[in-house]
């Protein structure tokens, strides 16, 4: 069972996400909150698989909150709750290092398979908001790197799974993709980011794309 914190400060918009998600039956909204505050209150007070948090709230927005989040409660899983306008946002929320971003009107399948591939160790990230950010992102990673070619230091497994990444595949996928254990594709995940010296997931999808893996 996944176990969801959903933070959103529009009742019925928070009742009709609850309601898409947990047609699946291994998704439970566990917790409700109408700010990042009470996000974190409840974090608490409970354990939660996943935080779902709406980037513009009162008192305390989704990005102050998914940071305190990820600094106190490291292993939870973060999507950010998202317009298609809100590009500043996202950018901000990209350097935190959550999972993935979903769109409020996003429909029940694609917030579903987001759910499920943040759990599994993934990064999603809707299309729409792919095609507006990557490009600046990209842009950024490229003046930061004196050659386009990816660190010489990186084994040839080491390549090929940071391509995987690149790709959005999860660690189960990569496992299966290679007939690796999903212990040992975490090992080489671990490995790459102490080496490329960078913070986590997403840093290393940008940073994929960014050297022409994908």
């Amino acid at each position: 069972m996944i176990r969801i914190l959903l933070a959103e400060d529009q009742v019925m918009i928070r009742q009709g996400l609850r309601f898409m998600l947990e047609t699946d039956p291994g998704i439970r909204v566990t917790g409700e909150a109408n700010n990042g505050k009470e996000a974190i209150a409840l974090c608490e007070k409970q354990f939660f698989d996943i935080a779902v948090l709406d980037i513009r709230m009162p008192e305390m927005d989704g990005i102050e909150a998914a940071k305190i989040i990820h600094d106190r409660w490291p292993n939870m899983r973060l999507l950010i709750l998202t317009t298609f306008d809100d590009n500043d946002y996202v950018m901000n929320a990209l350097k935190i290092g959550v999972n993935g971003y979903l769109l409020k009107n996003g429909d029940t399948e694609s917030l579903i398979r987001s759910i499920k591939s943040a759990f599994a160790g993934g990064l999603s990230i809707e299309d729409q908001i792919a095609a507006k950010v990557m490009p600046v992102l990209l842009g950024k990673q490229e003046k930061k790197a004196e050659k386009n070619e990816p660190d010489p230091s990186l084994t040839p497994r080491e390549r090929i799974i940071l391509t995987c990444i690149g790709e959005g595949l999860n660690n189960r996928e990569i496992a299966d993709k290679l007939a690796l254990s999903v212990g040992t594709v975490k090992n080489y995940v671990t490995q790459i980011l102490n080496k490329l010296e960078l913070r986590d997931r997403t840093q290393l999808a940008i940073y994929a794309i960014s050297h022409h893996l994908v």
